[in-house]
């Protein structure tokens, strides 16, 4: 495919910039132990990646500079999102612990191997960019447009859901309790949801390039991470062994990803 191969020396830099910033966020975590912070490793790497793709790109300036503000902006405010939630406020992470506790007096070697092979999805997420930033049509689209307002749309919807979920938890009162406000009245996993929209923006950007086909990694892989390995399942047990059977009953009614009317409760 000539997108890729035009960009694949972009793809090897990213490669080889990310496997050197994932060693030394692996430092940190041997010196802090907390490994949560290859979430930052992971979101800075992918907006680091929009932006050099943008940079890269022999498309139309304009759809590139927006392509890399985009990708930028998500990228800060999620990092920042990270650090203020989860790295400085919080213990590392209970997936963490666990795999420290299974891993053992290795655990040092494996989570340097656990870092390190992030390299490869900042690679496959940065995919989604190439084709936005080689488009050659030399105007503002109907696409492009959409595009800005699929991005804003999930930028603001995931700022709403972080901000209502903080609420709810800074409320001494609410402590173990679901959170059922506002968004999370529709969805157990609004976050995500706008996180999982927020892909599609490229998707659009692309159309009507030869490498199009590549847009549709960002949705089909993150719902993929959302779904089934590293997002909503751990949630999930979480939630249950936290609220028991307050979070069974939220299970029952609210939809797990996409907002939508609550359903009934089964007798």
């Amino acid at each position: 495919m000539q997108t890729l191969e035009y960009f694949g020396p972009m793809l090897l830099h990213g490669f080889i910039g990310s496997f050197l910033f994932f060693s030394l966020l692996w430092i940190v975590q041997v010196i802090r132990k907390d490994a949560g912070v290859v979430d930052i490793g992971w979101t800075a790497g992918v907006g680091a990646m929009a932006v050099y793709a943008a940079w890269m790109g022999d498309g139309w300036l304009p759809r590139r500079m927006l392509l890399g503000a985009m990708g930028g902006i998500w990228s800060a405010r999620l990092v920042l999102y990270i650090l203020k939630d989860r790295i400085i406020c919080e213990k590392e992470d209970s997936r963490y612990q666990r795999l420290r506790a299974h891993w053992g007096s290795k655990a040092h070697v494996w989570f340097f191997v656990f870092f390190t092979s992030q390299s490869l999805l900042v690679v496959l997420f940065a995919l989604p960019f190439l084709a936005g930033a080689n488009k050659a049509v030399a105007h503002l689209t109907l696409f492009d447009v959409l595009a800005a307002g699929m991005w804003l749309s999930a930028m603001v919807g995931e700022w709403i859901a972080d901000y209502q979920l903080a609420r709810f938890r800074n409320n001494p009162s609410n402590q173990g309790k679901v959170c059922r406000d506002g968004l999370w009245n529709r969805s157990r996993h609004p976050n995500y949801f706008f996180e999982w929209l927020h892909w599609f923006a490229y998707v659009l950007l692309g159309v009507g390039t030869p490498g199009f086909i590549l847009t549709l990694v960002g949705p089909a892989a993150m719902y993929l991470f959302l779904m089934k390995l590293t997002g909503i399942p751990h949630v999930e047990r979480e939630s249950l062994a936290k609220r028991g059977d307050a979070y069974r009953e939220y299970q029952e009614t609210t939809p797990i990803l996409i907002p939508w009317p609550k359903k009934r409760k089964t007798a």
